[in-house]
């Protein structure tokens, strides 16, 4: 078996990424470049607040005479929750998005619930049509390949961008962040931009049609951006993100309830992230979120470390999660136990959107949100 290389700064390691590389002193590429960009993102003294009032004050400014000062998208997780609490806290008028999949867990829709009461803003739910969903997401899982998010997250930002286009909104307000997500895994995923890449495995694996779905392209998301001035800044980057510290915010605030490790909030995320990645692809996701909160001083390796020693699920938990997808998606257990046995393959086998081939041959890395 091939002996695994783990940094000796965060937690990152090669099992499952060709993309890593180690210096001389055992220090990945992906927590140098992350500390190399950290002064340039990430705000978490005083700079920041004054960035947090004057985007505040921009925002109310080109919201004057309009309805909204800006979109969020929420999905009951902590980093969209903890947005809208500080957008809350600014005095902005946000209008809530939340693109309900039929996956959300009990208590990501309490938690929303919650929030939306406490702060009062407006918020709407789109529900992409499910017959299509489930069918695209199905056809995901056949074809084997390692993201099998880029549905729920092109479909996601589909709908914001196409509401903000009808409101006349021009600010979307990103969850991103430096302080849990500077460091993401490179290899073994695929970015939720190609839709080519989306449509050619439906193509090739799907069933019926996609006319009733809405798509966000590479192209349609650079027109927005450049002519339609349409911007997405990071707030959480502008103040000290802590995870715990804004959980126990958001209990004081709302009830708020912790759901389990990063982007658990969904039983389909949970799916991909605990059971397809680490069974077909050798992926362990926690080493990029934990990697993250040690860049950030929110753990120690050594923390870190043991969380890694910890089983990825609980058994029971995920029992349900995955009867529930099997049932929506319309796949047999023998179906999907021949699925998880199945050979693996990449995105860039299928037809790939060639502007996004183009950006990646550049070193330019789509950005979620």
């Amino acid at each position: 078996m091939k002996q695994i290389i783990r940094c000796t700064r965060c937690v990152m390691d090669d099992a499952s990424d060709p993309t890593i590389r180690f210096d001389e002193n055992g220090v990945c590429n992906y927590c140098t470049q992350a500390l190399a960009e950290r002064d340039a993102v990430y705000f978490p003294g005083e700079e920041g607040a004054y960035r947090l009032d004057r985007l505040a004050a921009n925002l109310k400014e080109r919201g004057r005479g309009k309805e909204y000062d800006c979109v969020m998208g929420l999905s009951g997780g902590l980093d969209s929750s903890y947005l809208l609490y500080i957008g809350h806290r600014m005095g902005l008028r946000i209008l809530g998005v939340h693109v309900d999949d039929g996956f959300d867990t009990d208590i990501s829709k309490a938690n929303l619930r919650k929030l939306v009461e406490a702060t009062g803003i407006r918020y709407e739910t789109r529900t992409p049509d499910p017959q299509q969903f489930y069918a695209l997401s199905k056809a995901y899982l056949r074809a084997g390949v390692p993201n099998l998010a880029v549905p729920q997250d092109n479909v996601l930002f589909a709908e914001i961008y196409a509401l903000m286009r009808k409101q006349g909104i021009r600010t979307f307000l990103s969850g991103g962040n430096w302080a849990m997500e500077c460091i993401l895994q490179q290899g073994n995923t695929h970015t939720a931009l190609d839709v080519v890449n989306m449509r050619d495995i439906h193509r090739r694996f799907g069933e019926g049609a996609l006319d009733r779905l809405t798509f966000l392209t590479a192209y349609r998301r650079m027109w927005d951006r450049f002519a339609l001035g349409i911007r997405s800044p990071r707030p959480l980057n502008c103040l000290e993100y802590n995870r715990r510290r804004a959980l126990e915010e958001l209990w004081d605030f709302c009830g708020f309830e912790p759901y389990g490790a990063k982007h658990l909030e969904n039983k389909f995320t949970a799916f991909t992230q605990l059971v397809w990645l680490p069974q077909k692809f050798g992926v362990d996701k926690r080493t990029s979120h934990l990697s993250s909160m040690i860049l950030s001083g929110q753990m120690t390796r050594r923390e870190a470390l043991e969380i890694l020693d910890e089983p990825l699920y609980d058994p029971a938990m995920m029992a349900g999660h995955v009867k529930d997808i099997r049932d929506k998606l319309g796949l047999s257990e023998v179906e999907y136990e021949g699925l998880m046995v199945a050979p693996v393959h990449q995105h860039s086998e299928y037809r790939t959107d060639p502007l996004l081939r183009l950006s990646l041959r550049l070193g330019l890395k789509p950005r979620k949100g």
